[in-house]
């Protein structure tokens, strides 16, 4: 297959390469890609905007991650925090900064994943902007989303008594991305020899790590059973963090229990074979995109009831501080040891 140079086509050439397969799914996106500026209308809505940046090198590495894979997960990404807030995600912008390593295929691949996410989440691509790059590839997108005034929720309303709830299993993207380290390493030591990556049976945690998904059904199902929660956060960078987030936010302290964190069994098998702590990765690997949510005591029946959340803990008054039991009885106090770029 010839390969293209993106100079063959220009910035505006790629851009309307690239996007020509988009459609505009929502009534409110009156003007997307073409002009100096997207026009959205909302009408009595609120407006939701998040972005995300993702560096080459820091946020992924293109030696295991296929560029596919890496499009659907930063648009995905974006999706989660816009769930977070209880809102609705409704359009992207696409901003891309590309070295001369790149053609136009690879560029096209990365959008693929893009679009799939937007046909799967029914999101509009409507901008974006791109720029060479000297140090790899960097990827800016913004969401747009909505939510009605009376629905949004923010960090800062956990309250005493409060239970804490998370979706999904915690610690698998962690695993995954161990696992996609340890194989590069083995590759690279093997030289030219023939070499086959040890995933069989770990599909789950690749997955988790390399194509996560925006947890969607959680707020449909919020919603079905008709709880609003008193905060929200997603976990990006693990539990922990993010459990300290709402605290910090919301001036009040917390519990969670051990024995309640939900872990998936290949997740444990992966910690075993690496020899770690499966709570300390459960609780501190990040990207796992999981919800965690505070909701009333008096809400305790319809949560129990959830099948896309569990409950882990409770919110306590600030003076308590932030703990976790372990199975034995002890108490440990919670540290924000998740994910910071700037340390890695």
């Amino acid at each position: 297959m010839k390969e293209t140079e993106i100079a063959e086509l220009g910035e505006f050439g790629l851009i309307k390469h690239l996007v020509s397969n988009f459609k505009s799914r929502n009534s409110s996106t009156i003007k997307a890609v073409g002009d100096d500026a997207a026009v959205i209308d909302y009408g009595q809505k609120m407006t939701l905007i998040t972005t995300d940046l993702l560096l080459e090198g820091i946020h992924f590495d293109l030696t295991y991650c296929p560029l596919k894979h890496l499009g659907y997960k930063a648009a995905v990404v974006n999706f989660s925090d816009i769930y977070a807030m209880n809102g609705t995600p409704k359009q992207i912008t696409v901003s891309l900064g590309i070295s001369k390593r790149f053609t136009v295929e690879h560029i096209e691949e990365l959008y693929a994943g893009i679009r799939l996410a937007c046909e799967i989440y029914g999101v509009d691509l409507i901008g974006g902007d791109t720029s060479a790059s000297v140090t790899g590839l960097l990827i800016s997108i913004t969401c747009i989303g909505e939510g009605d005034k009376d629905k949004i929720v923010y960090r800062n309303g956990a309250k005493d008594t409060d239970l804490i709830c998370v979706s999904g299993d915690l610690g698998a993207a962690y695993m995954g991305l161990q696992l996609l380290e340890r194989e590069k390493a083995v590759s690279k030591n093997a030289g030219n020899k023939e070499f086959s990556p040890a995933f069989e049976g770990k599909e789950y945690i690749l997955e988790r790590q390399l194509k996560p998904e925006a947890r969607k059904d959680v707020i449909e199902e919020l919603t079905q059973i008709g709880v609003k929660p008193t905060a929200m956060i997603d976990i990006s960078d693990g539990l922990s963090s993010e459990l300290l987030h709402i605290c910090t936010q919301s001036n009040t302290g917390c519990i969670i229990y051990e024995e309640r964190i939900p872990i998936d069994y290949q997740t444990a098998c992966m910690a075993e074979e690496f020899n770690m702590n499966l709570v300390t990765a459960a609780l501190n690997g990040g990207e796992d995109y999981e919800l965690l949510f505070t909701v009333p005591l008096t809400e305790h029946e319809k949560v129990a009831s959830m099948k896309t959340a569990k409950i882990i803990g409770r919110i306590t008054k600030p003076e308590l501080g932030c703990s976790m039991e372990t199975r034995d009885g002890n108490e440990l106090q919670l540290k924000a040891q998740g994910w910071n770029a700037f340390e890695h």
